[in-house]
């Protein structure tokens, strides 16, 4: 082979690997767009508009946060999936378009674990059981005596039919044998101020939304469903050290992408977001809203979503819930 032609394919063969570079280090380019799950106002919404006013300084980059709140999320998390998979387009999504969904609709446009790349895991909040502040119960252990000594005659609320509210007492009843009838209602207020007049007898419920009525001495928290203490309620114990080892039913949102998203991007996302969140002022705002927050790689949130999905499909089967 002549030597100008061997030079010439030498100089190609080392100019693919700077060109992949060389993208890598052009991204991004342009403006981003974040797709949030959740209506303005809620946590999705307040967390993702911070983020992206952070990423913007980080990328050198506008982000603009656009909501798409629709179906409990479901819309919004298909926008992202049937994005381009350019890089350009992720969005804040959470523990039911992500890991419920699949199972309380029967047809989804969406397949979580085909067609969504994780990005970054943000934060967990626990729900916490609290009763009626006449229920005569001081524990978690008390209320299962209670609860099992009267079965079917006791209701517990929840923010709504599917939630982590409903499914987090669906899991502790399968758990510890309980017969508790289930009352949805449509948000933390309604079905805050019922358990607290007694109209039902408990709730499961993030800590943001009981602490007013447990302060008040309207409700009585009993247990907190992580699998480690809250570090706002520290004196408060989990149900899986009260006699249900293993016991955890955690809300959850993190930043996801289409699928087949390129690579560089979904590294670089990953890096400047877990930055971000480990900022203080950051931090300490995700905190202040009953939120711990978690950051680590794509990997460990993907892993993360499959256990998610695994843990609750039969508890949703066994409940029955459905939200077509």
């Amino acid at each position: 082979m002549p030597l100008t032609k061997r030079r010439q394919l030498l100089m190609l063969a080392g100019a693919a690997p700077l060109a992949t570079a060389a993208r890598a280090q052009g991204w991004p380019a342009r403006p981003l767009r974040m797709i949030l799950t959740a209506p303005p106002g809620s946590s999705i919404d307040v967390l993702g508009r911070l983020v992206a006013e952070k990423l913007k300084d980080r990328l050198g980059q506008p982000v603009v946060a656009e909501n798409r709140a629709q179906a409990g999320g479901t819309v919004g998390t298909d926008a992202i999936a049937k994005a381009e998979r350019d890089g350009y387009t992720f969005g804040l999504s959470f523990t039911g378009p992500l890991a419920t969904a699949p199972f309380l609709y029967s047809k989804l446009p969406y397949d979580p674990a085909r067609d969504l790349a994780p990005i970054v895991l943000v934060g967990t909040a626990p729900n916490v059981l609290a009763v009626h502040a006449d229920l005569p119960v001081n524990t978690f252990r008390e209320f299962v005596d209670y609860v099992r000594a009267r079965p079917g005659r006791l209701n517990y609320a929840s923010v709504g039919n599917g939630s982590s509210s409903h499914l987090a007492m669906e899991l502790l009843k399968a758990q510890a044998g309980l017969f508790i009838v289930h009352i949805p209602f449509n948000g933390a207020p309604p079905a805050v101020q019922a358990t607290a007049a007694g109209d039902v007898q408990a709730i499961m419920s993030n800590p943001t939304s009981l602490l007013p009525l447990i302060q008040a001495r309207r409700l009585r928290p009993l247990a907190v469903t992580s699998r480690t203490r809250f570090a706002a309620m520290k004196d408060l114990p989990t149900i899986a050290e009260s006699g249900y080892p293993g016991f955890e039913a955690v809300a959850w949102n993190g930043f996801v992408a289409p699928a087949g998203t390129p690579r560089e991007a979904i590294e670089r996302l990953n890096r400047e977001i877990n930055a971000i969140l480990q900022s203080a002022d950051v931090k300490s705002r995700i905190e202040a809203a009953g939120w711990e927050v978690v950051g680590g790689t794509a990997e460990a949130f993907g892993a993360f979503m499959e256990e998610e999905r695994r843990r609750w499909q039969p508890v949703i089967k066994r409940s029955g819930a459905k939200l077509d």
